[in-house]
């Protein structure tokens, strides 16, 4: 049995049949759901949609239909937060989508509250499915926490408009566009986070955002505008941007915003 799957996976275009074949079998009741799970796959259907977990950051998640899944790329963003994350601090996790850097965090840092703010029900059921607090909204309206965070966290959408053609055809094919695309520059929601996380953060709190391509030099004049330190890039192990981390030091005009 297994071999015809990954055989089928294989074929489909899948990286990793043996894996995925493994992972389509376990717990299947019998040969009817076996098949069913192997052809949403070829379809091109999320691995994750048709198990019902990812995992990330050393956690086994829940995993929704519609839900965009959490990347292995997000696990450096959640890490570097929790580094940052203070016992007993506050930490907002915007566009939280199924809950993944949240609950890394709250897993790293359990004295910690933190929460995570979601727009799409579905996605934020799922979060709370991870046992992550969650409120639904746009980033941070639903809150009154200004000045009290910590850390601020989004991977927010930030893919192009023109690059989502780049982009894998399964991920085009199925995955939500609201999840992945952010406009000309790919920055129009994350320009939002920016100036939400302005409000949200104390003195010397921290902001970091998923990025790619030179997003991080487009966004360095907003982030010096909202009253944040020059951002500090990171990078995967091909050179790529992955990711900004930056402090929070003064509003307009000088001072702290509190």
């Amino acid at each position: 049995m297994i071999e015809s799957v990954i055989a089928r996976l294989a074929a489909a275009g899948c990286v990793a049949p043996a894996e995925e074949a493994r992972e389509l079998l376990h717990d299947a009741p019998d040969a009817a759901e076996i098949e069913a799970r192997v052809r949403r796959r070829e379809d091109g259907e999320p691995l994750p949609w048709i198990t019902g977990h990812v995992r990330f950051g050393g956690l086994v998640l829940h995993a929704a239909p519609g839900v965009y899944v959490p990347r292995q790329q997000s696990e450096e963003l959640a890490r570097r937060a929790a580094a940052v994350l203070p016992w007993r601090g506050v930490a907002i996790d915007l566009c939280t989508g199924s809950g993944a850097v949240a609950a890394v965090l709250q897993h790293a840092v359990p004295d910690a509250l933190v929460a995570g703010v979601e727009i799409d029900p579905c996605a934020a059921a799922c979060a709370a499915h991870n046992d992550v607090q969650v409120v639904v909204g746009d980033l941070a309206t639903p809150l009154h926490l200004a000045g009290a965070v910590d850390v601020v966290t989004a991977v927010a959408p930030y893919v192009p408009t023109g690059a989502r053609q780049l982009l894998p055809t399964d991920v085009q094919r199925h995955e939500p566009l609201r999840a992945l695309d952010g406009g000309d520059d790919g920055l129009a929601i994350v320009r939002r986070v920016v100036e939400h996380a302005a409000t949200l953060l104390g003195p010397a709190g921290h902001l970091l955002l998923e990025l790619g391509g030179a997003q991080d030099v487009l966004l360095g004049p907003e982030l010096a505008d909202a009253g944040f330190d020059p951002p500090e890039p990171w990078y995967d192990g091909d050179g790529d941007l992955r990711g900004v981390i930056t402090r929070r030091v003064r509003r307009r005009g000088g001072g702290f915003k509190i």
